[in-house]
């Protein structure tokens, strides 16, 4: 065609524009709306867009925060395409052409949004992409209007957490149905706030919904300061939990202390002798199944009695070595102070209602979340008590079925040590049930929250059956290459920031946000805040006096094992 176009693009001479067709628009540009660069490469996931070094220069000087921060690995850009934007986050910039200042960038798709026509911005944020762009579409940086509208709110119920980095007040959002219904895990190495950062999402969880049920397992006794007021505190002096809650596989756990041929005969008596024990209260619960899972009530008397019946009945004294091994075992946690919470005497009562309706928070009363302090539990049955607590949050789903739903949310603490990738560790029964919570407890209404520093540690596919990851900062690179292989393509741009996070920052990922983002935490009130904060040496040393009497007294608590 050699006649001359016009500006819309129809021939100048002979044959304008047709009457009844109107030009289409042009786009309204605004000074932050300048292009930056170009798509040159497209894929599946992402992108490559060629940027131009000088127009990054200018856009550092912008008031905007979100503008000058555009082209930085780590922010986000738009693309032009059919009048949609589409939105990207930088993964990675590398220089192409020093001359030129071309610096390439790789981008992954995070959502699309219509054009205003009006003003050029976006509106009608929508994660995913439905329409990918040609080589040649323009891409220009994001403004501070775009990121309210990708991040804004909408209808569901959602508590913020903090404020969208790198601006000071797009608030960040995170969706309480879709982050407890698929489960969620927190993960940051030591000292970066992880701590505080659970207690503040906690709490914005009870605020919101002060009829909840929340089970916390606190390892270290740091969440008691956290919730004083604003949940139910358990530890070994109040617990009260009753023995008889044990299924099979955790009473082996206890009292089974040998390995190889003799740990199974050993179970074999004890199966045995167990059944017996139940059995003298079948009848006065009306059963007429039992077995030697049934959380039936029953004295340790009457287990010892039953060892005693079934060691009577043997030909030779020489095989008696199995059972005089049950025997002392009982005898033994029966006799020790560090036990009582467990095994008193005193639990032989039938409490399952009450300690089912005080550890769930049944009703709640204002008071939704019951702290777990587990660090005055002796360790070796620490991993035992774990897996009671956690195997009765998901039994009591399992049977509550017919009932009115009362979902519960399950959080751990120091997840790493109950969900071991070592499956030769001990305490395989609160493995193997924190596994199968993680695998179909959102089937029961059975939410599981971990918090560990150390997901490399945590058991294969526990984490990628977290819907939503919150990771701060972490220093391992094993850690790190764990976390990324549980997110999808298109978060992994984000974790490549992990190692460079501030304090009380992270990366959210997955169900609960509407697409990844980078937050900064809100500061807690100090009396929300847990007993976590590190010793500040240089201070601490300075001081003097009474130690004597403060050893006097520790050693006084160490020898009555007791606070």
């Amino acid at each position: 065609m050699t006649d001359a176009m016009n500006v819309h693009g129809f021939p100048q001479d002979g044959g304008g524009a047709p009457d009844n067709v109107t030009p289409p628009p042009r786009r309204r540009l605004t000074a932050a709306h300048e292009a930056i660069g170009q798509v040159v490469e497209i894929g599946g996931s992402g992108a490559r867009v060629n940027i131009v070094d000088r127009r990054l220069i200018e856009l550092a000087g912008d008031p905007d925060p979100s503008v000058a921060m555009s082209g930085q690995v780590g922010s986000q850009i738009k693309i032009d395409s059919s009048r949609r934007w589409l939105l990207a986050n930088i993964r990675s910039l590398k220089v192409i052409d020093p001359e030129s200042g071309i610096v390439s960038a790789e981008i992954d798709f995070l959502g699309e949004g219509d054009e205003d026509p009006s003003s050029g911005r976006m509106i009608n944020f929508k994660r995913g992409i439905t329409a990918y762009p040609i080589p040649g579409s323009k891409a220009y940086p994001v403004t501070g209007n775009d990121l309210k509208q990708m991040f804004a709110a909408d209808e569901r119920a959602h508590i913020e957490i903090g404020t969208v980095y790198p601006t000071k007040d797009v608030r960040a959002a995170l969706y309480i149905d879709a982050l407890l219904g698929k489960h969620f895990a927190l993960l940051g190495s030591t000292g970066t706030g992880k701590s505080t950062a659970a207690a503040l999402i906690m709490h914005r969880i009870c605020d919101q919904s002060p009829e909840g049920h929340i089970v916390m397992i606190d390892p270290h006794g740091e969440y008691s300061a956290a919730f004083k007021g604003h949940g139910e505190l358990f530890n070994v002096d109040n617990i009260a939990m009753p023995y008889w809650l044990m299924n099979f596989e955790e009473h082996c756990e206890v009292f089974v202390t040998t390995q190889g041929a003799e740990r199974q005969r050993d179970m074999d008596i004890l199966a045995k002798c167990l059944l017996q024990a139940r059995a003298r209260n079948r009848s006065a619960e009306g059963l007429t199944k039992l077995t030697v899972d049934s959380p039936i009530p029953y004295a340790l008397s009457d287990l010892t009695a039953a060892i005693t019946h079934e060691m009577g009945l043997l030909n030779k004294a020489t095989d008696t070595a199995p059972f005089m091994r049950l025997k002392t075992k009982i005898d033994e946690l029966k006799s020790d102070p560090r036990y009582q919470f467990m095994f008193s005497g005193m639990l032989v009562a039938d409490l399952m209602g009450n300690f089912i309706s005080k550890i769930f928070r049944l009703p709640a009363r204002g008071k939704p979340i019951s702290i777990i302090d587990v660090s005055g539990v002796p360790s070796d049955i620490v991993s035992v008590v774990v897996a009671v607590l956690s195997r009765l949050v998901f039994d009591y789903a399992i049977w509550s079925r017919s009932e009115v739903q009362r979902p519960i949310l399950l959080v751990c603490e120091e997840a790493h040590r109950y969900v071991p990738a070592d499956k030769t560790s001990t305490g395989q029964a609160v493995r193997k049930i924190l596994e199968r919570i993680a695998k179909e407890g959102r089937k029961y209404g059975v939410s599981l929250g971990l918090i560990t520093q150390r997901p490399s540690d945590l058991a294969e596919g526990v984490l990628s059956q977290c819907g939503t990851i919150i990771a701060m900062r972490l220093n391992n690179d094993r850690d790190q290459a764990f976390v990324k292989s549980a997110m999808p393509e298109g978060s992994r741009g984000f974790l490549d920031v992990i190692p460079a996070l501030r304090n009380r920052e992270c990366i959210v990922c997955g169900e609960g946000v509407s697409i990844p983002i980078r937050v900064s935490f809100d500061d807690l009130e100090r009396d929300r805040r847990p007993a976590s904060s590190d010793p500040l040496f240089s201070e601490l040393w300075r001081h003097t006096g009474e130690e004597d009497a403060m050893v006097a007294r520790v050693v006084k608590r160490w020898r009555a094992q007791g606070r």
